[in-house]
C-alpha cells in the first residue's frame, strides 16, 4: 500500500509504503505524481519504506525507471530520499540508482528520517 501527503509547510511530498508493495502500485504512484499539476516542478519526496515489503525483483526495476523517466518530463527535477531498514529493499534501491541515470532525478537511501530530511533540505534541486 502507498499513501501520500503533500506537506505545504516543508513543500515535501511525504510518501509511505506499508505492507506488501507491488510493481503495479509503484508504477501507479509514479503516474499519479506525474499527473499532479499542483506539486512544485522541483519536487522533493520523502519516501518511508520501513514497514514495507517489495514484492518485485531486480528484473522489474527497468519498468520503474521507465515510468520515472516519463514522469520527469513533467518536472524540472525530482529528489527522492528513501528510508529503508532491510537489506532486500536496500539492494533494490541501489540497483534502481544504478539504472536511473537522469540528470533531473536524484535519489538516495537512508536508515533514519532525520538523515533523509537533512539531505532533502540541503540538496540543490
Amino acid at each position: 500500500m502507498i499513501k501520500t501527503f503533500f506537506n505545504q509547510q516543508t513543500q515535501i511530498l511525504e510518501t509511505t509504503y506499508s505492507e506488501k508493495v507491488s510493481l503495479n502500485e509503484i508504477v501507479e504512484y509514479i503516474n499519479e505524481t506525474k499527473c499532479n499539476p499542483s506539486y512544485p516542478r522541483a519536487l522533493k519526496i520523502l519516501t518511508n519504506c520501513i514497514d514495507s515489503e517489495m514484492t518485485f525483483g531486480p528484473n522489474d526495476i527497468p519498468k520503474i525507471v521507465e515510468a520515472n523517466n516519463q514522469s520527469l518530463k513533467k518536472y524540472d527535477s525530482i529528489t527522492d530520499a528513501l528510508i529503508v531498514n532491510n537489506p532486500n529493499e536496500t539492494a533494490l534501491i541501489i540497483f534502481f540508482q544504478m539504472l536511473s541515470e537522469n540528470k533531473k532525478y536524484k535519489v538516495d537511501a537512508f536508515s533514519t528520517e532525520e538523515a533523509a530530511l537533512n539531505w532533502l533540505q540541503n540538496i540543490n534541486s
